[in-house]
């Protein structure tokens, strides 16, 4: 290998060296991104920046360049099988090859100190700290946390409350994964949000990009009166394993874990790439090899947006054995994830690709274990969600006391409803708070004495406790205004529908309703009874912003992908129209208890929509 230094004492000005080294450092970037060989070992640096030592490398391919030592090899080594194959890795895996994301500590700090923000596939680096620059849509970042469960403290909310006034927007957004991101940081904030997060006690490392993302929960797991196991100790216990090791970062794509304790709020497990459900076997059923008790069933392969949900394994694990095996699978993901094709580099291409029991195979190799197998009809299926228990007041499984589900319209909260509800759960229960992922917010540990005082303190800070069957199933995400792949504002028309459906309909059953602004569909709008996927519509010579509405979608027991109804909907229009859909449910239910989905589900699409068409006009 011939190898040229460029460093402090090879005759060359401090300008020239730092001319020299974005030269390299450009050509390599440029020479990484067409599949061609780096020519700077400093490629793989820290990205300090600070010019020193860069060498110019003339040498083998990167098919053929060791994997660095590390516990992140294993990414290497995945990237050189598909250049040794003569495939060419999408410019995402490059980047990520050129440039380790969880080394950029000190060049997030110097952009940050002259007001910078990142460029180029930087952008996706960045993520990797849980820093999104969401230009056009804002120029500035949105810092996405790592909230395991949803589960924090009142002074954690104060501490974000007073991190998003200063240097944010002063508010927050309660996502679909149970957690919180602060919007409209400048650039040179960056570096104190970080800061700000990490002193308080919450990270936001791996919270985008391609990482195992917030790991979530049943949200009254400890407090639940059905639940048949607590849940949120595995969610924190997998989030600190993530934490702690390096080769969890940079996976062919995002990935998704949750656990489902069984409780009246399903953590929606089936819609991610891991879910565990738990079961029980009782001593009815129990056998030699499967004793009685609570075990989780192993699901795989969720992705909605891809119109899909995890499906059952076969595999029924003790407590104890989840994040272990959890690890196993994520790393036989980072093995065999496709790295050419940012659309297919999910789980479920790899089990579409595979099938389940390869896929299993290579998973008890890495866990150095065989996976227990059992019939699933030896289990118990998980006691029934209650689809409104997430809002309201519920008893606890504590006696004598209540939690209440707060009512956050599409999941924003202002700095002082962040200070307010953590003074409520402060003074009235015991300083914990909960996120769900129907983006709200419980308080638990409520006296039977302290609940009227919660209510009027709710509504005192322009929350509510109770709801509407439409605005407690309204679910929004981001939109235009704060994500550039959205194609219309979701937050605002969200809310602009429910005051239009409360003013007009009446509803005796929970009915979801989900906005999304893009095919990446953060707001999951194929498992909403209504799911509306933004889009641009044609109306004369302009193009407006407008949806695409489909009906019928679930989750659980209930799972099923919702059907296009209406496609390319002008936003005018979509309000008349879906007081109309529901209206039709309303008149033609076979009964005042049978469900919107299940209505929908009997009727074939071209005949319900027949239904709607020739419905009288409402006034």
């Amino acid at each position: 290998m011939t190898t040229t230094n460029v460093s402090t004492d090879a005759g060359f000005t401090k300008q020239q060296q730092s001319y020299l080294q974005g030269f390299v450092m450009g050509a390599d970037v440029a020479r990484a991104v067409r599949g061609l060989p780096v020519l700077s070992g400093s490629a793989h640096g820290n990205g300090n920046g600070n010019g020193r030592g860069a060498t110019i490398q003339i040498g083998p391919s990167p098919a053929t360049e060791p994997s660095p030592a590390g516990p992140e090899s294993i990414h290497f080594e995945a990237q050189n099988r598909f250049l040794a194959a003569g495939k060419k890795l999408c410019p995402e895996e490059q980047a990520k090859r050129v440039k380790n994301p969880l080394d950029m500590w000190d060049e997030i700090r110097a952009n940050a100190v002259q007001e910078k923000y990142p460029k180029g596939t930087d952008v996706l680096l960045y993520k990797f700290h849980g820093l999104f620059y969401v230009a056009p849509a804002q120029n500035a970042f949105m810092c996405r946390l790592r909230i395991p469960g949803g589960a924090f403290k009142s002074q954690q909310l104060r501490s974000v409350a007073d991190l998003a006034q200063a240097y944010g927007g002063g508010y927050t957004d309660v996502t679909t994964r149970a957690n919180l991101q602060i919007r409209e940081i400048a650039a040179k904030d960056a570096i104190h949000v970080l800061t700000g997060l990490q002193e308080c006690g919450i990270v936001s490392r791996g919270s985008g990009a391609d990482n195992i993302r917030n790991v979530t929960a049943s949200p009254t797991s400890g407090f639940d009166r059905q639940e048949l196991i607590e849940t949120l100790p595995l969610a924190k216990e997998m989030h600190h394993y993530i934490l702690n090791h390096r080769e969890m970062y940079g996976l062919p794509r995002k990935f998704n874990i949750a656990f489902d304790g069984g409780g009246t709020i399903s953590a929606l497990e089936d819609t991610n790439d891991i879910g565990f459900t738990a079961v029980e076997v009782t001593n009815e059923k129990a056998t030699g090899d499967l004793p009685a008790g609570i075990y989780f069933q192993l699901c795989l392969g969720g992705i909605t947006g891809h119109k899909d949900f995890a499906r059952p394994t076969g595999v029924l694990l003790k407590p104890e054995q989840c994040v272990p095996v959890a690890a196993a699978i994520v790393r036989v993901f980072i093995a065999h994830g496709d790295r050419t094709d940012r659309h297919k580099a999910r789980l479920k291409y790899v089990l579409d690709d595979w099938g389940f029991e390869k896929f299993l195979t290579e998973t008890e190799k890495e866990y150095a274990k065989s996976l227990p197998r059992s019939p699933l009809d030896l289990c118990s299926q998980r006691p029934p969600v209650d689809r409104q228990a997430h809002v309201d007041f519920h008893l606890q499984k504590q006696s004598g006391v209540h939690y209440v589900g707060v009512v956050l319209p599409v999941g924003r909260l202002s700095f002082d409803q962040m200070h307010a509800l953590a003074d409520i759960a402060d003074r009235f229960g015991r300083g914990e708070l909960r996120l769900t992922v129907w983006q709200n917010l419980l308080i638990p540990h409520i006296a039977e004495n302290d609940v009227d005082d919660v209510k009027h303190a709710l509504e005192a800070i322009g929350l509510d406790w109770q709801a509407t069957s439409v605005r407690a199933g309204l679910v929004a995400c981001t939109g235009n205004t704060g994500c550039k792949f959205s194609a219309a504002n979701t937050k605002g028309q969200a809310m602009i529908l429910a005051r239009y459906l409360e003013a007009r309909i009446t509803l005796d059953q929970p009915v979801n309703i989900h906005l999304t602004g893009c095919p990446h569909s953060c707001a999951q709008h194929y498992i909403g009874d209504i799911g509306l996927l933004a889009t641009k519509v044609e109306v004369g010579e302009d193009m407006v912003e407008g949806y695409h509405i489909h009906v019928g979608g679930g989750y659980g027991d209930d799972r099923e992908i919702g059907r296009e109804i209406f496609p390319s909907v002008g936003f005018d229009d979509v309000p008349p129209l879906v007081e109309r859909i529901l209206q039709v449910y309303l008149e033609r239910r076979a009964s005042p208890e049978e469900s919107f989905a299940s209505f929908t589900r009997r009727q074939d699409i071209a005949q319900l929509k027949e239904m709607v068409e020739q419905l009288e006009p409402i006034v």
